[in-house]
């Protein structure tokens, strides 16, 4: 009984064990700003720019609230910028929604698209996007997507190997959550959605991870306590239905990247209740998750809603919601 017990110990703490070396070093953590012209702040976003990084937030007095607009900051020289109202949800003198979720994307090689929502509420929200020419100094006007279409939702849109741009989504209504994807062409024409079966999770917000195979895989923030996972193996045309993953969600948002080594990783709160830690975890096959740094662990608080990507020096860039009062960003190094 007592090998038996010693054995069962051992097991249970060797899942906690990495299962490959992985070093991460933290190069840099800081606010992106002390003071800004709005009182709270929440999901952010961030791209490589050819003059250094930009994120992207929105603020205001309070989630939902008309007031609330997308601001923008880069990083540049060392330092960040002063925050930058860039968008809003103003439809003339009397009548103002508020925005979400903004997302970065640079769609070509002369052209960064900042994709978001407006509207009261996520069930009545639409999709709309500006384009920057100039590594987001200077924005379009507003474009409005077609009906039914709300581009991506929380994370970053990828190109797929065959030159289409996947945007993960998803929709919200009082009766479920369910993912989707959408397609468009690199000038950000020719849309069309792609329904996912969602049957047993309510799930939304999906990142994708791309596996060496061709096999196209998405994680997804779920009500089911588990991080939601499907696949799809045809360039993003078809998925498997969503299953539970390994990973402890709690119904917040996460996301997640593939580096260049095909070494995933993942951030999210690895917690069933509360948004009080916040880690980044990792994985060789997109199933058995090592958490591999732990960026937040407080007894109280809010540390959720992060972006990551991966720069071209290799370098791992992150944002995240701080206690809804301001960004959080660290550049990490990832050695295998």
């Amino acid at each position: 009984m007592k090998i038996l017990l010693l054995l069962f110990v051992f097991s249970i703490a060797g899942t906690f064990q990495p299962t490959k070396s992985i070093e991460v070093k933290i190069i840099r953590s800081e606010f992106i700003y002390d003071t800004a012209p709005f009182p709270e702040c929440h999901a952010s976003t961030l791209a490589e720019t050819e003059d250094g990084i930009l994120a992207a937030w929105f603020g205001g007095t309070r989630e939902k609230n008309p007031d609330v607009s997308i601001y923008t900051s880069r990083l540049s020289s060392s330092k960040w910028s002063i925050p930058v109202l860039v968008a809003d949800g103003v439809v003339d003198e009397n009548l103002r929604y508020p925005t979400w979720n903004p997302v970065l994307f640079q769609n070509k090689p002369d052209q960064l698209t900042l994709f978001y929502k407006i509207g009261p509420s996520p069930q009545d929200w639409w999709g709309a996007y500006k384009t920057s020419g100039d590594a987001g100094k200077t924005w379009s006007e507003e474009v409005k997507l077609e009906d039914g279409f709300l581009g991506p939702i929380k994370n970053k849109s990828v190109f797929l190997p065959n030159g289409e741009v996947l945007h993960p989504s998803s929709f919200e209504t009082n009766k479920a959550w369910t993912i989707h994807v959408e397609k468009s062409d690199a000038n950000l024409q020719n849309w069309k959605k792609i329904e996912i079966a969602n049957e047993s999770f309510n799930a939304i917000q999906p990142t994708v991870l791309f596996h060496p195979d061709g096999k196209i895989q998405m994680l997804s923030r779920t009500r089911e306590g588990k991080v939601g996972i499907n696949y799809s193996e045809d360039q993003g045309e078809t998925w498997t239905d969503v299953q539970g993953s390994l990973l402890i969600n709690n119904n917040s948002g996460v996301d997640g990247v593939t580096l260049k080594s095909g070494y995933h990783i993942l951030l999210c709160n690895p917690l069933k209740k509360g948004r009080n830690k916040l880690s980044l975890m990792g994985s060789s096959d997109g199933m058995i998750w090592d958490e591999l740094l732990v960026l937040e662990d407080q007894a109280s608080g809010e540390f959720s809603y992060p972006a990551i990507i991966q720069a071209k020096d290799d370098s791992v860039h992150l944002t995240y919601t701080y206690n809804r009062k301001k960004v959080k960003y660290v550049a990490l190094q990832i050695s295998e």
